[in-house]
């Protein structure tokens, strides 16, 4: 199944999922012409965060974005998620290129986003399962606002992210998400396949989709 979504930037990205046998493939695609479209620049200063309300009912305080830096791996100890970050590209099919299904625990970050940290949506991508065993996303749906999200970057720096909220969202229905909508400061996006498994489609029919904001570094 294919979804499109046309962001503020005015590109398309479609979410992509196919599944041979059992296994997940998360996939984006690019449309709008052969090329993928370049990241957009860092901005000239920084910009803040806007402070917002902590699940604890706390004001969080207004946190600098940070220049571009690839990501090099993710931590998520409420889930027990620890992985090196492959960056993915774009396939001769413009499909996204995905970490290997053979290795499911293995996550990875669209390069044609902003860096986590940058302003706008960082995005990192995961199987839910694959190989006949759980993937580095498998309990993504456990986490909750308040949640954090750790991301070391290239440069040294760890890019702290605040779940802010968490959607489980059927794949007919996430155009309408503004996943990858431009953002006023630095969020991540982790996305996953999840809900029921249609055996007849050898698809998930949802998507579970993470939404986090920088709250430090």
């Amino acid at each position: 199944m294919t979804t499109r979504i046309t962001s503020r930037r005015g590109y398309l990205i479609a979410l992509v999922v196919a599944l041979p046998a059992a296994l997940v493939v998360l996939a984006l695609t690019l449309g709008g012409g052969p090329e993928p479209p370049a990241a957009q620049p860092p901005p000239a200063r920084p910009v803040a965060v806007n402070p917002q309300p902590t699940a604890g009912g706390r004001a969080a305080d207004a946190v600098a974005a940070l220049p571009k830096s690839d990501p090099v791996s993710i931590d998520i100890p409420k889930i027990g998620a620890h992985s090196s970050l492959v960056p993915l590209g774009v396939n001769a099919d413009n499909t996204i290129q995905v970490p290997p299904v053979t290795t499911p625990l293995q996550a990875g970050w669209y390069t044609y986003a902003p860096t986590p940290g940058e302003v706008g949506p960082a995005i990192v991508l995961g199987h839910v399962d694959g190989n006949h065993q759980k993937g580095i996303f498998y309990r993504l749906k456990e986490l909750a606002a308040g949640d954090r999200v750790s991301i070391a970057r290239k440069d040294g720096t760890t890019a702290l992210f605040e779940v802010t909220k968490v959607h489980q969202v059927p794949k007919q229905d996430f155009e309408k998400e503004g996943v990858y909508d431009d953002t006023a400061g630095p969020e991540l996006r982790l996305i996953t396949c999840g809900g029921v498994f249609d055996r007849s489609a050898h698809n998930y029919v949802d998507n579970i989709v993470v939404y986090a904001r920088l709250v430090g570094h």
